[in-house]
């Protein structure tokens, strides 16, 4: 009896079509391990996805990877999302990736160590640059929500230890997609006034609400900013971006208003007591 035989590209067709009826290759999500990771000027991005024992192609189009909040790096562990297909030109199976997340501590985290990894390279943290903060400011600017609990406790704090001195508020949303630019343009705003220090900042909040401070446009502007600047971001746990490039941190907006001015009370005992001392 004769055999019939096929040709590849029959078999390979066979093996697509039998692979695209399975329903459950269609929304498959997989963890795994990076590796041989490239992405070509294309946009287009070419890995393997593996674990202690397999291994899976895994190509990823430059329609979803424009989407990428992250670098994808060898050895990051990833949660992907994607569908199973056979690549018939090289007659293998592989995973077509549409979204791509970093097992563990999310892709937030790792844009928060990229940027930091990045900015640290280029110098702008380095203590060469930091400005003094000025003993005995006569002119403070804060840029802040106007509404918010950030800006009374910043406030309160300055005229209680040194009522002396003058407060300028430049309100600016401190959330959002639309709060790194606004930010940007109340550093650039307020330079044209005669203002001695500046705190930035808000409340506490998620990594989230927090993450206009972590953006890089915001931190290259406070970099460049001619007025030394204390950046007062969060809880005393929290650590944004602006708070490496800034020329102090503050650990609370609370902290900020005691960093920046001192207290008009010891001030005055230290003159007491020079002035005994000249009697």
């Amino acid at each position: 009896m004769a055999e019939e035989y096929l040709t590849v590209s029959q078999i390979t067709q066979h093996i697509s079509r039998t692979l695209a009826k399975d329903l459950e290759l269609k929304k498959v999500y997989l963890k795994g391990e990076v590796s041989n990771f490239k992405q070509y000027s294309s946009g287009h991005c070419y890995f393997t996805l593996k674990d202690e024992e397999n291994q899976l192609s895994a190509v990823m189009f430059y329609s979803s990877a424009r989407h990428l909040k992250f670098k994808v790096e060898n050895g990051m562990s990833v949660l992907v999302h994607g569908k199973i297909e056979f690549y018939k030109k090289q007659g293998k199976t592989q995973i077509k990736v549409f979204k791509i997340l970093e097992d563990g501590t999310g892709s937030l985290h790792i844009q928060f160590e990229q940027l930091k990894k990045k900015l640290k390279k280029e110098g702008l943290f380095d203590k060469f640059h930091k400005k003094e903060i000025p003993k005995y400011p006569q002119n403070i600017g804060i840029i802040t929500a106007s509404n918010g609990a950030a800006i009374k406790d910043i406030i309160s704090t300055i005229k209680r230890r040194w009522p002396f001195c003058e407060i300028l508020v430049f309100p600016t949303l401190v959330q959002g997609e639309e709060a790194p630019p606004k930010i940007v343009k109340q550093i650039r705003k307020c330079q044209e006034y005669n203002i001695d220090v500046l705190i930035i900042g808000r409340g506490g909040g998620s990594i989230e609400d927090l993450w206009a401070f972590n953006e890089e446009l915001v931190a290259r502007e406070i970099f460049h900013c001619k007025i030394p600047v204390i950046s007062a971001v969060g809880h005393e746990v929290d650590y944004t971006i602006t708070d490496f490039v800034a020329d102090i941190r503050a650990a609370t907006p609370t902290a900020a208003g005691e960093i920046v001015v001192p207290d008009y009370k010891n001030v005055k005992d230290e003159i007491d007591h020079l002035n005994i001392r000249i009697k």
